[in-house]
């Protein structure tokens, strides 16, 4: 194992219930609380009433702000700082996906700086040397980790980027996940959702250092149990063990257990991010389009790894094969899973209909220490044509 510093201020509470039972407590000390939300599902859910009675029980001055999109623009967050800022809120409560809790950790940062937030912390890595807005998060959907992390990934629509940075100290300090709150989310949002977390963990398996590990040890049991419950959910959404399987997969995946010792290779996550900017496509969309193609050649350079991710992760047997046939074999297994839950396979697909756009977005990306090879504009274009 490398050597690495673990870590992380979130305090999680896990299970049904959950929501009741403490988020009375986890609140007391703050008065004005803002509830920050996306498009409205949930209160269509019952999700909003239950949260809502909780906070006016406890006599708290409640700000709403809803309507956080996918993918949340620098636009909308510097709509919540300004109205943070007038309404002297206290904490921040985000309830939802990864979208609404990526937006309030670049709010939760904002409301309390005073320069430029975008040009200082996401055009470039900034130094959090002061206290953020504090910050808790209820999980309503099962896919990007967010809550067990300092990650926010935000489009600046007027500069036309997307980029992700991480601060720890923007972490929620607790985080309540309760897998109920899950079953009503479409189950093609939560397919796209579990191979998103899936995803997350390949980019850190299929990464340096490849000696013995514990990391790998846990993303092959990760994986493993993604595949096995993403199966079992899509057969049967209102399952609780196989639902609360999936959640904590997906925050695992995230919550930087598996990235101790490790390097990770997030290329492949700058070309789906790209598509994600052009498209306003879902990230597990944007993965299964440009995974598959990516790691048949990265598999040229490490089949040895790839035997292992064939073998561990999808059970194909070892013998009558050689080496470079299960490596892959284990990439066809990976696309196939794709198309069991009718995900996208090609650009067109998600919108993309000129080739012309392909180059831009190859240039937009940048080599990363941990990927086994770096690749070239050029070679990532050719990437990109072969997914179009």
């Amino acid at each position: 194992m490398n050597n690495f510093i673990l870590d992380n201020r979130t305090r999680v509470y896990f299970g049904r219930g959950c929501v009741r039972e403490y988020l009375a407590c986890l609140i007391r000390d703050q008065e004005t609380v803002m509830l920050a939300y996306g498009s409205g599902s949930i209160k269509k859910n019952g999700v909003y009433d239950e949260i809502l009675y909780i906070l006016k029980r406890e006599g708290k001055n409640v700000v709403e702000f809803g309507q956080i999109g996918p993918g949340p623009t620098y636009e909308k967050v510097e709509e919540g700082i300004r109205l943070a800022r007038e309404q002297k809120a206290e904490l921040i409560l985000g309830v939802g996906g990864g979208s609404v809790m990526d937006c309030c950790k670049a709010i939760s940062l904002g409301a309390v700086y005073q320069g430029d937030l975008w040009e200082n912390f996401w055009e470039k890595s900034g130094i959090v040397d002061f206290t953020p807005l504090p910050l808790g998060v209820v999980v309503t959907a099962g896919e990007s980790g967010s809550e067990c992390n300092g990650v926010s990934i935000l489009t600046n629509e007027e500069k036309k980027v997307r980029i992700g940075r991480e601060y720890e100290k923007c972490s929620p300090a607790f985080a309540l996940m309760d897998p109920s709150y899950c079953f009503s989310e479409p189950k093609e949002q939560m397919a796209s959702g579990g191979f998103a977390a899936l995803f997350h963990v390949m980019e850190i398996y299929f990464s340096e250092p490849d000696e013995d590990n514990v990391s790998d040890d846990i993303s092959e049991a990760l994986m493993g149990s993604l595949v096995r419950n993403l199966r079992k959910a899509w057969e049967n959404p209102q399952d609780y063990q196989t639902r609360s399987n999936l959640l904590w997969a997906s925050a695992m995946a995230k919550n930087r257990m598996i990235k101790l010792g490790k390097r990770g290779d997030f290329i492949c996550r700058q070309l789906e991010e790209q598509l994600e900017l052009y498209t306003g496509c879902s990230h597990g969309a944007a993965a299964a389009v440009i995974g598959p193609a990516y790691y048949r050649r990265l598999c040229l350079e490490r089949p040895e790894k790839f035997v292992r991710f064939a073998a561990q992760v999808w059970q194909l047997p070892e013998e009558d094969s050689s080496r470079e046939e299960l490596a892959a074999a284990g990439i066809r297994a990976l696309s196939g899973f794709i198309r069991e839950f009718g995900l996208p396979s090609t650009l067109r697909q998600l919108g993309i209909q000129k080739k012309s756009q392909l180059k831009a977005m190859a240039e937009a990306c940048s080599p990363t220490p941990g990927s086994y090879r770096a690749m070239s504009h050029e070679e990532l274009e050719e990437i990109l044509q072969e997914c179009f």
